[in-house]
């Protein structure tokens, strides 16, 4: 565990100690404040609860791709600066390295949803929502957002270079996020499985609306951890090549 947060520690820092967490931060604020006023403030009445899911829906889009910009530094970077070398001669396990790189991702991530509270608590000051919806639905942005990111650390892992890590990054979680679209176009039984993987449509909109439910939790969880079995799998293989 000691290992995990020492790398945790160290990828965090590079993040808010240098422009590049704080760009993405400021970009992603901005397109997110874009977006509530797009959606939150208009002419025709709408209900606080109904802002308040729509706001979700939008920030959930902002936040995968905070996700996938914000781990194709991960490995990739190491790679690029020759500071790969040093790590895989570490004492660190493979599953540690990949642990420590996810958990630092998470907690930008976290401190992003921090700075995006304002938004819903000018809905509560201006309408009536319940403090769990509001919990809630930051509970399922950042469990999207897991799985997002351990997409990107993944992608990150097998490429050479950033733009690389990001490109796949991007694919793989627009392919889960578009997944809803190609059930549509596609028969049985192949709808009702790419309809169960669906990012938004399927897992994410019962947290839109404040409803916790198990098996979308599960979801999450297992797409989290596949993609970061993944990752630890291909560091692995990278050792004895």
């Amino acid at each position: 565990m000691r290992g995990i947060l020492l790398v945790a520690r160290r990828d965090f820092a590079a993040y808010v100690n240098t422009y590049w967490g704080w760009v993405i931060i400021t970009v992603a604020l901005l397109l997110d404040g874009v977006l509530f006023q797009a959606v939150g403030v208009t002419n025709t009445p709408q209900y606080s609860a109904d802002v308040l899911k729509q706001f979700f829906y939008t920030h959930g889009g902002v936040s995968l791709a905070v996700g996938v910009v914000t781990t194709m530094r991960l490995f990739a970077e190491e790679r690029q600066t020759g500071t790969m070398v040093l790590l895989e001669s570490s004492p660190l396990s493979d599953r540690q390295l990949v642990m420590g790189k996810y958990l630092s991702a998470m907690m930008l991530m976290a401190l992003f949803q921090a700075l995006t509270l304002y938004m819903p608590g000018m809905i509560l000051v201006n309408g009536k929502i319940g403090y769990d919806q509001i919990a809630v639905g930051y509970f399922g942005v950042m469990l999207m957002s897991s799985a997002g990111i351990a997409v990107g650390t993944w992608t990150s892992s097998i490429s050479r270079n950033q733009i690389l890590a990001a490109v796949l990054g991007a694919i793989v979680v627009m392919f889960f996020v578009m997944c809803f679209r190609i059930a549509k176009v596609t028969d049985p039984p192949f709808n009702s499985l790419f309809t169960q993987v669906a990012f938004y449509m399927k897992q994410f909109a019962p947290f839109e609306e404040g409803r916790i439910n198990t098996e979308n939790v599960v979801y999450f969880g297992s797409v989290t951890f596949g993609f970061l079995l993944l990752a630890t799998q291909a560091l692995t293989s990278r050792r004895w090549e």
